[in-house]
């Protein structure tokens, strides 16, 4: 039987999540220890909450936010200053057959959460949530 490869399918595969993980710890790491060589990144410190690859796995999606959400137009801009370096330093540190080209956006899950909250806690919804 064929696998399902239609966009919407059942999602990332095995091998994307764990090769976005490993992304995501590697690109951690490398930016909570400064070892990039701009000193403007590294008085920042950023959060990479989560990675995603495509499925051949050439690109890798990061989502960032800076520590308390101040300069995140400034973030993206310094990360695609970098980005060559630090898709070396990936490449690099997991031996993959082709380094990713990376891409940053910024992390909006603390938004939504934030949405979400908001929304559960208007009366409305909490006297329909009430049993």
């Amino acid at each position: 039987m064929a696998k399902n490869k239609s966009p919407d399918g059942a999602g990332p595969s095995q091998r994307q999540l764990r090769v976005g993980e490993l992304i995501r710890r590697t690109l951690s790491e490398v930016l909570a220890r400064g070892d990039v060589h701009d000193p403007d990144l590294n008085r920042m410190s950023i959060t990479v909450g989560e990675v995603r690859t495509s499925p051949d796995l050439r690109i890798a999606t990061a989502y960032v936010l800076p520590l308390g959400g101040e300069g995140k137009d400034e973030v993206l801009k310094l990360l695609a200053r970098n980005k060559g370096e630090l898709r070396h330093v990936v490449g690099k540190k997991l031996a993959l057959k082709f380094a990713p080209d990376l891409r940053f956006q910024l992390d909006q899950t603390f938004d939504q959460m934030d949405d979400t909250r908001r929304m559960l806690a208007q009366d409305a919804v909490r006297r329909d949530t009430d049993t």
